[in-house]
């Protein structure tokens, strides 16, 4: 099958607040709607999926629904409709969809996002940490103390949070699934408390992975280089926008669905030995 058809830069010029609406987002990013088949592979799991509501979030969670599980998808208050639209492919594809607001960041919340959906869904299989925040800086004295913590709290410590809280209900054969980035191996100067975070999570996943093994726990990392995402626009320069993913061997940013098979892999029972993967998906590009 040749490759899809996706498009090129040069793009509108666009930008959005953060974290960036789905619909405002031209071209329309391809979340598998149409294009993602199921085959089961994870049929009876239970996911819990940050920022499931768009972007990467939301492939994931439409692929996890076509191969079999339940999901769960967290998300900001801001973003309830693009969150309802994921509900309801979660249940046109025949399985239970659970929807709640919630800054992960927030301690409290955090520990009633995962108690609900235990009760909800009857369990936890698999934790997929996807949300994150960024934000573009002219220069280096942009950088505030406050715009650094705001972004380690949300990528970083509500992470080892939600791990933190998941573990007691992963059984024997459960995944964490980590989105860290590129950028962990090739930061990007012009958004640097992001780049460090992802750093940050790249390290924590291969930690974690040592230290869970020995309740059976597999802990991976997907690291994606340009991806069509709400993100960009509300975590870029306008003008950057523009020729967003030229400079990959594709010559373009990848689909948030072309990224869907990675994180149903890690979470399949089949990917039993994979743990303390970093796996990077970027059209090609190189990172060392």
């Amino acid at each position: 099958m040749p490759l899809p058809n996706y498009p090129k830069p040069p793009f509108k010029a666009q930008q959005q607040s953060f974290p960036g609406k789905t619909s405002k987002l031209d071209p329309k990013p391809d979340h598998g709607e149409q294009s993602y088949k199921g085959h089961r592979q994870l049929e009876g799991k239970k996911a819990l999926i940050t920022g499931g509501d768009s972007g990467i979030g939301a492939a994931v969670a439409i692929a996890y629904a076509r191969e079999g599980a339940d999901v769960a998808i967290a998300f900001l208050e801001s973003e309830k409709d693009d969150a309802a639209a994921i509900g309801k492919l979660i249940q046109e594809a025949g399985q239970k969809a659970v929807l709640i607001p919630c800054d992960i960041s927030d301690e409290a919340q955090a520990e009633q996002l995962i108690q609900r959906v235990v009760n909800e869904l009857g369990g936890l299989d698999i934790l997929v940490n996807n949300a994150a925040y960024q934000r573009y800086y002219e220069s280096f004295d942009e950088i505030t103390m406050d715009d650094w913590r705001k972004t380690f709290d949300t990528n970083v410590h509500a992470l080892f949070n939600l791990t933190r809280l998941s573990v007691p209900h992963l059984k024997d054969g459960g995944s964490v699934i980590n989105t860290a980035s590129v950028n962990s191996k090739k930061p990007t100067p012009n958004i640097l408390p992001y780049s460090a975070t992802k750093g940050a999570v790249a390290n924590l996943t291969i930690g974690l992975a040592g230290l869970l093994a020995e309740k059976g726990i597999r802990v991976n990392a997907v690291l994606p280089g340009p991806i069509w995402t709400p993100f960009i626009p509300a975590g870029m320069a306008a003008e950057e926008v523009e020729s967003f993913g030229s400079q990959t061997p594709f010559g373009r940013p990848g689909q948030p669905a072309e990224l869907a098979s990675a994180y149903v892999m890690l979470a399949a029972d089949s990917a039993s030995y994979t743990s303390g993967a970093l796996l990077t998906i970027s059209g090609g590009a190189v990172t060392l």
